[in-house]
């Protein structure tokens, strides 16, 4: 397919490639948008994801910081969910069912004993109607009522914006024709020094975030959240990733690292604000990540092993990127104290995510 090239009002090009076939036939493509520095972002159909963010380090050279596949079809079925967007709810629901208005509803279990990430069948491995619109790239997703258990029909539109100064905003937006639950995000991994330099256990990271919440050994949260002061869990002040991970600390135990859900200080329904800042200091790249959503899920990667092969021939090993994915609560579903994921019938689901890379 020849490329078909348009440039924005904000003078971002965008270019829409074919990319690949779905297992049943269905078109793949791949968008990229490119800033006038040469900064460029490269999306997928496959979940609406992210397939790589390349950026400038401190000394001006190009790095590609998002792990991603070689191919489109290692994007169907992966473990890590690597750069898409899980749905219909992110995280984890416990024991696979939850209750909406007096009525059960039974999820796939396909984590442990957990529903995770909406089930095998997830927005992340289905293909989204895409198009350019503009300077933006929309992905739209209609969810049937039923599909994975989930009541009513669902649409989801997810857009991206790329800017001059490197700056990627994500906007979720989703309807129901009925009353469900709905929690979306993005499950993009980040390494700073670029992807198949390593691991980020050197990278600092800073959360906005003094409380966080315990979880039982499947990675359900117990209920209250407890402050981070005085735990490895304290990321208050930046320090390094691998600092502490190793610690005799039960989230870490769970978890094999870190794979935990903070309370952004402050969250306010609408309004953007801080959720964290990740630093390289090999690199000089420094991503600051602002968010809508009242929590962030750090993940360490430390189950990325084994996962399908990266770009440029790299081989992902455990801990080589890290996914700070802003969203509602888990298992908000079956805790009415939590920040609530009920969508309703007239009522739209908002919320944006934003990227904002930069050196120091």
């Amino acid at each position: 397919m020849t490329p078909n090239i348009e440039k924005s009002p904000a003078g971002v090009q965008i270019e829409k490639e074919l990319w690949g076939k779905s297992p049943d036939g269905k078109d793949i493509f791949r968008y990229t948008m490119t800033n006038v520095s040469g900064a460029k972002v490269q999306l997928s159909d496959i979940g609406a994801g992210i397939v790589s963010v390349v950026v400038p380090d401190r000394d001006g050279n190009m790095r590609d910081v998002a792990l991603g596949y070689a191919e489109a079809d290692s994007y169907f079925g992966d473990g890590p969910c690597l750069g898409k967007i899980p749905g219909r709810y992110a995280n984890r629901i416990a024991k696979g069912h939850f209750v909406l208005d007096g009525n059960e509803y039974v999820l796939p279990v396909n984590n442990g004993c957990n529903h995770l990430h909406g089930g095998p069948d997830g927005f992340q491995n289905k293909v989204w109607e895409s198009r350019i619109n503009g300077d933006s790239v929309e992905f739209m997703y209609y969810s049937e009522a039923g599909e994975m258990g989930y009541p009513g029909t669902l649409k989801a539109v997810a857009r991206y914006d790329w800017s001059e100064e490197n700056e990627l905003r994500l906007t979720i937006t989703a309807e129901s024709d009925a009353p469900t639950v709905v929690n979306l995000t993005n499950h993009a991994y980040f390494n700073l020094d670029g992807e198949g330099y390593g691991n980020i256990l050197g990278h600092e990271l800073c959360l906005n975030a003094s409380e966080y919440l315990p979880t039982d050994d499947t990675l359900i949260p117990l209920g209250e959240s407890e402050p981070v002061a005085g735990t490895p869990m304290d990321f208050i002040s930046p320090k390094t990733i691998g600092r502490d991970i190793n610690e005799d600390f039960a989230a870490l135990k769970y978890g094999k690292g870190y794979d935990n859900c903070w309370l952004i200080d402050g969250a306010e329904e609408g309004v953007i604000q801080t959720a964290a800042t990740l630093f390289s200091p090999a690199s000089g790249i420094e991503l600051e990540i602002l968010t809508t959503q009242p929590g962030v899920q750090v993940y360490t990667g430390n189950w990325l092993s084994g996962c399908p092969q990266g770009k440029n021939g790299h081989v992902y090993n455990d801990y080589d990127g890290v996914a700070i994915e802003c969203q509602k609560y888990p298992d908000s579903p079956n805790r009415p104290e939590y920040p609530s994921a009920v969508l309703r019938p007239g009522e739209v689901y908002e919320e944006a995510i934003i990227f904002s890379f930069r050196t120091r």
